[in-house]
């Protein structure tokens, strides 16, 4: 089914990152050799989200931006605009202040990228805070060999995960395997935050 316009909202206060991550999949579906409507029917986001996404005219959602990035076969956090990967035996540090953040639009769902050299290594870590009441809906699946382990900060998360669900309170962790739909929910009347480490076996 196709996304329709109403799954994303303006950019809210100034934020550069759409126009960021407009531009960044625009770069990757020409290298890709794909049209719109192609990328349309990877993704199940319309042609006309699509398009305004790309010129920074609509902020997706992280579903929206989920599809599009696996349509794309690239890391959302590429899409988002992750530093370059460190080179063997450099350190590298990023400031706070300089995070890549995804905003959803709808939700207040974050998505830092807190790797300082995203790839090294094979894994990239990010945080995700979750307000009360917010659920990021079931995201589509990663291809086969990839794990993802968490870690909660704060508060309560419900994990979905090809149909199983699992209840986590603080310092609870999970391990599991990325290749089924999955979901994070935070069902409870106060903020959740967790750290997540996505790897890719090759």
């Amino acid at each position: 089914m196709v996304e329709q316009d109403g799954n994303a909202a303006e950019p809210q206060h100034g934020d550069d990152l759409a126009g960021a991550f407009g531009g960044n999949v625009r770069r990757r579906r020409e290298e890709a050799g794909l049209t719109l409507e192609q990328l349309s029917t990877r993704s199940s986001v319309s042609r006309a989200m699509l398009s305004k996404v790309e010129r920074g005219e609509k902020s997706p959602t992280i579903g929206v931006a989920s599809r599009i990035a696996h349509a794309l076969d690239a890391p959302l956090s590429d899409l988002i605009g992750a530093p370059a990967a460190a080179a063997s035996g450099v350190a590298i540090v990023m400031r706070k202040t300089d995070r890549p953040v995804f905003r959803d639009p709808e939700t207040g769902f974050e998505r830092h990228m807190v790797s300082a050299a995203p790839g090294a290594g094979g894994a990239e870590m990010i945080v995700h805070h979750l307000p009360a009441q917010v659920s990021t809906g079931l995201l589509p699946a990663y291809p086969p060999g990839t794990e993802k382990q968490l870690v909660v900060l704060e508060g309560t998360l419900t994990v979905a995960i090809g149909g199983i669900s699992e209840t986590l309170n603080t310092g609870d962790s999970l391990f599991f395997q990325a290749d089924a739909d999955h979901g994070f929910a935070n069902r409870t009347n106060a903020p959740c935050e967790y750290i997540m480490v996505i790897s890719r076996r090759t």
